[in-house]
């Protein structure tokens, strides 16, 4: 998946080394617990050889993990993960009841992700949610032995709606299609998070006859900028306090981490 992640090309990784890139077939689950297991390794590795890491860009709720729990250590195998994620929400519902007799909490039961989630969990575990709320409460941040500093680089909102077409015109010129035909040979649809990727998707609309070729920019840069503003907020209200600065005006990314 190189053109529609807009991945750092094989000239800027010679550069400058970059990790847990190219790590999982596009068939492969990823998760939060799978890439913090990851990163710890990548991060202990770095810093053993007294050098600093820079994390940068991606998921914000894969971020925030830098500093906070935000994923319980509860394994569910695969088995149970499918028989969970087929069973209709209603009956889903009726049993994570059953096994919560003391309630369910705030769960938004309206949602089929959360209670999959929730249900999950309470039989890969057999606890109750309130007991697994209780015990993620006191698990300790994934990298609470190191020193974490955040800086939010912000652009204009008429620079971002420019770079954003930019990057679907490029991603366009350069073979989204046809990195998507192939991607699809090997076992793409089999990913729904990698094929519902913004930019995969719409792609995946057109090569099935669902949306015109002629309207596949249009699709990704209004998809993009309604993620743009989604994750503009998150990044603000969800991570910890930090500094912005003007991304415009940084020369040097040193110059962001002054070393104490």
């Amino acid at each position: 998946m190189d053109i529609g992640t807009a991945k750092p090309t094989v000239a800027e990784r010679a550069r400058v080394p970059h990790q847990l890139i190219d790590i999982c077939a596009v068939t492969e689950r990823m998760d939060v617990t799978l890439y913090l297991a990851r990163a710890r390794a990548v991060v202990a590795d770095i810093t053993a050889r007294g050098r600093a890491v820079l994390v940068t860009g991606g998921s914000g709720f894969y971020l925030k993990a830098f500093f906070a729990p935000v994923a319980d250590e509860v394994m569910v195998p695969a088995a149970l993960r499918e028989e969970v994620r087929a069973t209709p929400l209603a009956a889903a519902v009726a049993r994570l009841r059953a096994l919560n007799p003391a309630g369910v909490g705030g769960l938004d039961v309206a949602n089929p992700r959360r209670v999959t989630r929730a249900l999950e969990r309470c039989l890969a575990s057999g606890r109750t949610l309130a007991d697994l709320a209780a015990e993620f409460a006191r698990l300790p941040a994934p990298f609470a032995g190191y020193v974490v500093r955040l800086t939010r680089l912000e652009r204009s909102s008429l620079e971002l709606s420019a770079r954003i077409d930019e990057r679907v015109s490029t991603m366009l010129r350069t073979g989204l299609l046809d990195e998507v035909r192939r991607l699809r040979g090997e076992g793409l649809d089999q990913n729904p998070s990698a094929a519902g990727a913004i930019g995969y998707r719409e792609a995946i609309d057109v090569l099935d006859g669902r949306l015109p070729e002629a309207n596949l920019a249009e699709a990704i840069s209004a998809n993009t900028r309604a993620l743009v503003k989604k994750q503009r907020t998150w990044f603000r209200t969800q991570l910890p306090v930090h500094s912005e600065v003007d991304a415009a005006a940084v020369q040097d990314v040193a110059e962001l981490f002054p070393v104490a």
